[in-house]
Protein backbone atom coordinates (compact mmCIF):
# COMPACT_ATOMS: atom_id res chain seq x y z
CA UNK A 1 0.00 0.00 0.00
CA UNK A 2 1.07 3.46 -0.47
CA UNK A 3 2.00 6.11 1.93
CA UNK A 4 0.30 9.11 1.69
CA UNK A 5 0.27 12.15 4.20
CA UNK A 6 -2.66 14.54 3.68
CA UNK A 7 -1.26 18.04 3.59
CA UNK A 8 -4.81 19.82 3.53
CA UNK A 9 -8.00 18.59 2.36
CA UNK A 10 -7.32 19.29 -0.81
CA UNK A 11 -3.35 18.25 -1.06
CA UNK A 12 -2.08 14.89 -0.64
CA UNK A 13 1.75 13.58 -0.79
CA UNK A 14 2.18 10.44 -2.29
CA UNK A 15 5.78 8.78 -1.53
CA UNK A 16 6.72 7.07 -4.25
CA UNK A 17 9.33 4.40 -1.91
CA UNK A 18 11.24 5.20 -4.83
CA UNK A 19 13.98 2.40 -4.82
CA UNK A 20 12.26 1.09 -1.47
CA UNK A 21 13.76 4.20 -0.27
CA UNK A 22 11.18 5.82 1.72
CA UNK A 23 11.23 9.59 1.90
CA UNK A 24 13.31 10.23 -1.06
CA UNK A 25 10.47 11.27 -4.35
CA UNK A 26 7.32 13.09 -3.73
CA UNK A 27 4.67 13.38 -5.92
CA UNK A 28 1.90 15.83 -4.79
CA UNK A 29 -1.65 14.99 -5.72
CA UNK A 30 -4.28 18.30 -5.76
CA UNK A 31 -7.70 17.43 -5.61
CA UNK A 32 -10.34 19.49 -7.06
CA UNK A 33 -12.61 20.36 -9.73
CA UNK A 34 -9.21 19.43 -11.85
CA UNK A 35 -7.53 16.72 -10.08
CA UNK A 36 -3.88 17.17 -10.72
CA UNK A 37 -0.21 15.97 -10.18
CA UNK A 38 2.65 18.35 -9.60
CA UNK A 39 5.28 15.98 -10.49
CA UNK A 40 4.80 12.42 -11.55
CA UNK A 41 8.27 10.52 -10.06
CA UNK A 42 9.48 8.04 -12.52
CA UNK A 43 8.73 5.94 -14.79
CA UNK A 44 9.41 3.03 -12.27
CA UNK A 45 7.29 4.34 -9.28
CA UNK A 46 3.53 4.79 -11.46
CA UNK A 47 2.10 2.30 -9.52
CA UNK A 48 2.96 3.23 -6.64
CA UNK A 49 1.92 6.69 -7.37
CA UNK A 50 -1.24 5.31 -9.13
CA UNK A 51 -1.79 3.51 -5.46
CA UNK A 52 -1.62 6.64 -3.77
CA UNK A 53 -3.85 8.45 -5.98
CA UNK A 54 -6.59 5.62 -5.61
CA UNK A 55 -5.90 5.76 -1.53
CA UNK A 56 -6.65 9.11 -1.46
CA UNK A 57 -9.71 8.26 -2.82
CA UNK A 58 -9.99 9.55 -6.75
CA UNK A 59 -10.38 7.35 -9.33
CA UNK A 60 -6.92 7.53 -11.25
CA UNK A 61 -8.74 8.03 -14.47
CA UNK A 62 -10.28 10.58 -13.35
CA UNK A 63 -6.69 12.73 -13.18
CA UNK A 64 -7.20 15.89 -15.94
CA UNK A 65 -2.92 17.01 -15.47
CA UNK A 66 0.43 16.75 -14.59
CA UNK A 67 2.73 19.66 -14.27
CA UNK A 68 6.32 18.83 -13.61
CA UNK A 69 9.20 21.41 -12.39
CA UNK A 70 11.61 20.43 -14.69
CA UNK A 71 12.42 17.46 -17.09
CA UNK A 72 14.63 15.32 -15.15
CA UNK A 73 13.81 11.67 -14.68
CA UNK A 74 13.10 11.43 -10.89
CA UNK A 75 10.36 14.44 -11.24
CA UNK A 76 9.18 13.93 -14.56
CA UNK A 77 9.94 10.44 -15.73
CA UNK A 78 6.56 8.50 -15.55
CA UNK A 79 5.05 11.40 -17.61
CA UNK A 80 4.92 9.27 -21.02
CA UNK A 81 3.65 6.57 -18.73
CA UNK A 82 0.66 8.34 -17.21
CA UNK A 83 -0.12 10.46 -20.71
CA UNK A 84 -0.59 7.09 -22.65
CA UNK A 85 -2.15 4.94 -19.96
CA UNK A 86 -5.09 7.79 -19.62
CA UNK A 87 -5.33 9.66 -22.65
CA UNK A 88 -7.05 13.10 -21.30
CA UNK A 89 -4.06 13.98 -19.33
CA UNK A 90 -2.53 17.23 -20.31
CA UNK A 91 1.18 17.33 -18.75
CA UNK A 92 2.58 20.92 -18.34
CA UNK A 93 6.01 21.95 -18.33
CA UNK A 94 8.95 24.45 -18.90
CA UNK A 95 9.39 25.76 -22.71
CA UNK A 96 13.25 24.69 -23.14
CA UNK A 97 11.64 21.01 -21.47
CA UNK A 98 9.05 20.66 -23.40
CA UNK A 99 10.59 19.02 -26.60
CA UNK A 100 11.96 16.33 -24.51
CA UNK A 101 8.94 14.98 -22.88
CA UNK A 102 7.27 14.99 -26.81
CA UNK A 103 11.08 13.05 -28.00
CA UNK A 104 12.93 12.06 -24.72
CA UNK A 105 16.12 10.32 -26.97
CA UNK A 106 18.29 13.34 -26.64
CA UNK A 107 17.73 13.23 -22.46
CA UNK A 108 18.09 9.69 -22.18
CA UNK A 109 21.08 9.61 -24.03
CA UNK A 110 22.55 12.28 -21.53
CA UNK A 111 21.26 10.33 -18.90
CA UNK A 112 22.64 7.38 -20.10
CA UNK A 113 26.15 9.69 -19.15
CA UNK A 114 25.46 9.21 -15.61
CA UNK A 115 23.66 6.08 -14.91
CA UNK A 116 24.71 3.95 -17.62
CA UNK A 117 23.62 0.21 -17.56
CA UNK A 118 21.69 1.38 -14.26
CA UNK A 119 19.29 3.83 -16.12
CA UNK A 120 16.02 1.35 -16.92
CA UNK A 121 16.38 0.08 -13.07
CA UNK A 122 16.40 2.86 -11.28
CA UNK A 123 14.04 5.05 -13.67
CA UNK A 124 11.95 2.39 -15.49
CA UNK A 125 11.49 2.86 -19.15
CA UNK A 126 11.20 6.45 -20.60
CA UNK A 127 8.36 6.98 -23.15
CA UNK A 128 7.13 10.28 -24.65
CA UNK A 129 4.03 12.13 -24.46
CA UNK A 130 2.25 13.13 -27.26
CA UNK A 131 2.77 16.01 -28.53
CA UNK A 132 -0.48 17.65 -28.42
CA UNK A 133 -0.66 17.02 -24.98
CA UNK A 134 2.45 18.73 -24.04
CA UNK A 135 1.78 22.27 -22.63
CA UNK A 136 4.35 24.67 -22.24
CA UNK A 137 4.28 26.90 -19.45
CA UNK A 138 5.83 30.39 -19.01
CA UNK A 139 7.04 32.38 -16.47
CA UNK A 140 3.93 33.94 -14.52
CA UNK A 141 1.30 31.68 -16.13
CA UNK A 142 -1.67 30.49 -13.55
CA UNK A 143 -2.67 26.87 -13.72
CA UNK A 144 -5.91 25.23 -12.60
CA UNK A 145 -4.85 22.24 -11.09
CA UNK A 146 -6.92 20.63 -8.44
CA UNK A 147 -9.11 23.35 -6.62
CA UNK A 148 -6.09 25.72 -6.56
CA UNK A 149 -4.73 28.20 -9.13
CA UNK A 150 -1.33 27.57 -9.50
CA UNK A 151 1.92 30.17 -10.56
CA UNK A 152 4.67 28.87 -12.51
CA UNK A 153 7.57 31.00 -10.97
CA UNK A 154 11.25 30.69 -13.53
CA UNK A 155 13.56 29.16 -10.86
CA UNK A 156 16.90 28.03 -12.53
CA UNK A 157 19.81 27.14 -11.32
CA UNK A 158 19.77 23.79 -10.84
CA UNK A 159 18.23 23.00 -13.96
CA UNK A 160 17.76 25.77 -16.62
CA UNK A 161 14.37 24.32 -17.21
CA UNK A 162 13.04 24.89 -14.12
CA UNK A 163 9.90 25.75 -12.53
CA UNK A 164 8.31 25.83 -9.09
CA UNK A 165 4.74 26.35 -8.89
CA UNK A 166 3.27 28.76 -6.05
CA UNK A 167 -0.15 28.83 -4.73
CA UNK A 168 -0.59 32.89 -3.41
CA UNK A 169 -4.02 31.52 -2.00
CA UNK A 170 -2.28 29.05 1.12
CA UNK A 171 1.39 30.13 0.45
CA UNK A 172 2.33 27.13 -0.77
CA UNK A 173 5.39 26.40 -3.01
CA UNK A 174 6.30 23.69 -4.74
CA UNK A 175 9.97 23.89 -5.18
CA UNK A 176 11.00 20.90 -7.23
CA UNK A 177 14.96 21.17 -6.80
CA UNK A 178 15.10 24.98 -6.64
CA UNK A 179 14.94 25.03 -2.80
CA UNK A 180 17.04 21.90 -2.32
CA UNK A 181 17.01 18.69 -0.55
CA UNK A 182 15.48 18.50 2.97
CA UNK A 183 14.24 15.49 4.49
CA UNK A 184 11.71 15.39 7.48
CA UNK A 185 12.95 15.29 10.41
CA UNK A 186 16.53 16.86 9.32
CA UNK A 187 17.38 20.74 9.07
CA UNK A 188 19.85 20.11 6.60
CA UNK A 189 19.38 20.94 3.37
CA UNK A 190 21.26 19.94 0.62
CA UNK A 191 22.47 21.57 -2.79
CA UNK A 192 22.07 18.90 -5.84
CA UNK A 193 24.49 20.34 -8.56
CA UNK A 194 24.48 17.43 -11.42
CA UNK A 195 25.45 18.31 -14.81
CA UNK A 196 24.62 19.80 -17.41
CA UNK A 197 23.29 23.27 -17.00
CA UNK A 198 24.22 23.92 -13.03
CA UNK A 199 24.46 27.98 -12.38
CA UNK A 200 25.01 29.49 -9.28
CA UNK A 201 24.26 32.76 -10.07
CA UNK A 202 20.86 31.69 -11.68
CA UNK A 203 20.21 29.80 -8.55
CA UNK A 204 21.16 33.19 -6.07
CA UNK A 205 18.48 34.72 -8.09
CA UNK A 206 16.01 31.89 -7.95
CA UNK A 207 15.91 32.10 -4.20
CA UNK A 208 16.00 35.49 -4.04
CA UNK A 209 12.05 34.92 -6.14
CA UNK A 210 11.07 32.47 -3.97
CA UNK A 211 11.67 34.96 -0.69
CA UNK A 212 10.43 37.61 -2.42
CA UNK A 213 6.68 35.77 -2.72
CA UNK A 214 6.74 35.26 1.27
CA UNK A 215 5.72 31.47 1.14
CA UNK A 216 4.79 29.71 4.20
CA UNK A 217 5.60 26.57 3.26
CA UNK A 218 7.69 25.14 1.00
CA UNK A 219 6.62 21.64 -0.44
CA UNK A 220 9.79 20.22 -1.94
CA UNK A 221 10.18 17.12 -3.92
CA UNK A 222 12.98 15.45 -1.89
CA UNK A 223 10.85 15.96 0.31
CA UNK A 224 7.59 16.48 1.81
CA UNK A 225 6.68 20.33 3.95
CA UNK A 226 8.57 22.51 5.28
CA UNK A 227 7.63 25.29 7.49
CA UNK A 228 11.40 26.52 8.51
CA UNK A 229 11.13 28.57 4.66
CA UNK A 230 13.80 31.27 5.51
CA UNK A 231 16.24 29.34 7.41
CA UNK A 232 15.92 26.79 4.39
CA UNK A 233 16.66 29.08 1.93
CA UNK A 234 19.53 31.10 3.98
CA UNK A 235 21.21 27.62 4.79
CA UNK A 236 20.56 26.58 0.84
CA UNK A 237 22.42 29.79 -0.46
CA UNK A 238 25.32 29.61 2.54
CA UNK A 239 26.18 26.30 0.84
CA UNK A 240 25.82 26.90 -3.22
CA UNK A 241 28.54 29.50 -1.95
CA UNK A 242 30.77 27.18 -0.97
CA UNK A 243 29.98 24.87 -4.00
CA UNK A 244 30.69 27.86 -6.14
CA UNK A 245 34.38 28.25 -4.36
CA UNK A 246 34.79 24.62 -4.42
CA UNK A 247 34.46 24.32 -8.08
CA UNK A 248 36.77 27.49 -8.47
CA UNK A 249 39.24 25.22 -7.01
CA UNK A 250 38.58 22.24 -8.58
CA UNK A 251 38.96 24.30 -12.01
CA UNK A 252 42.44 25.96 -10.75
CA UNK A 253 44.17 22.31 -9.29
CA UNK A 254 42.68 20.45 -11.80
CA UNK A 255 41.34 17.82 -9.97
CA UNK A 256 39.50 14.82 -10.71
CA UNK A 257 36.54 12.86 -10.02
CA UNK A 258 38.10 10.62 -7.08
CA UNK A 259 39.68 14.03 -5.47
CA UNK A 260 36.89 15.71 -6.13
CA UNK A 261 34.48 13.33 -4.62
CA UNK A 262 36.80 12.51 -1.33
CA UNK A 263 36.72 16.06 -1.08
CA UNK A 264 32.71 16.61 -1.48
CA UNK A 265 32.27 14.10 0.97
CA UNK A 266 34.31 15.78 3.77
CA UNK A 267 32.71 19.05 3.03
CA UNK A 268 29.19 17.75 3.37
CA UNK A 269 29.68 15.52 6.39
CA UNK A 270 31.21 19.58 7.83
CA UNK A 271 28.16 21.10 7.01
CA UNK A 272 26.19 18.07 8.68
CA UNK A 273 28.17 18.78 11.96
CA UNK A 274 26.96 22.56 11.67
CA UNK A 275 23.26 21.58 11.53
CA UNK A 276 21.34 20.19 14.85
CA UNK A 277 18.78 17.81 14.12
CA UNK A 278 20.02 16.62 10.77
CA UNK A 279 19.82 13.66 9.04
CA UNK A 280 22.97 10.78 8.61
CA UNK A 281 24.40 11.23 5.09
CA UNK A 282 23.06 8.16 3.84
CA UNK A 283 19.48 9.93 3.43
CA UNK A 284 20.90 11.72 0.76
CA UNK A 285 22.37 9.22 -1.44
CA UNK A 286 19.06 7.66 -3.29
CA UNK A 287 18.07 11.54 -4.65
CA UNK A 288 21.14 13.20 -4.60
CA UNK A 289 23.87 10.73 -5.59
CA UNK A 290 27.08 11.83 -4.64
CA UNK A 291 28.64 10.91 -8.38
CA UNK A 292 26.01 13.35 -9.56
CA UNK A 293 27.29 15.99 -7.84
CA UNK A 294 30.71 15.56 -8.34
CA UNK A 295 30.26 15.22 -12.32
CA UNK A 296 28.14 18.61 -12.14
CA UNK A 297 30.96 20.34 -10.59
CA UNK A 298 33.73 19.22 -12.52
CA UNK A 299 31.43 20.37 -15.48
CA UNK A 300 30.65 23.68 -14.23
CA UNK A 301 34.38 23.97 -13.09
CA UNK A 302 35.60 23.05 -16.63
CA UNK A 303 33.34 26.08 -18.06
CA UNK A 304 35.08 28.40 -15.53
CA UNK A 305 38.60 26.72 -17.05
CA UNK A 306 37.23 27.79 -20.60
CA UNK A 307 36.28 31.57 -19.78
CA UNK A 308 39.14 34.30 -20.27
CA UNK A 309 40.11 35.79 -16.55
CA UNK A 310 37.98 38.70 -17.60
CA UNK A 311 34.80 36.72 -17.45
CA UNK A 312 35.17 35.18 -14.28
Amino acid sequence: MARIQRLADDLVLIDTDYQRSPESIAVYLLLGDRPALIETGPASTVETVLQGVRAAGLDPRDLQAAAVTHIHLDHAGGAGTLAQRFPHLQVYVHPIGAPHLADPSRLLTSARRLYGDALETLFGQILPVPADRVHVVKDGDVLPLGSRRMKALETPGHASHHHAYLDEASGDLFTGDAAGVAMPGSRYVGPPTPPPDLDFAAWRRSIARMRAVHPTRLLLTHFGPHTWVEDLLTQLQGWLDARERFAAEIAGNGWGEHEVSARLVEMVAAEMEQVRGSAPPIGFEAVMPLRNNVVGLIHYASRLSRQAPSQR
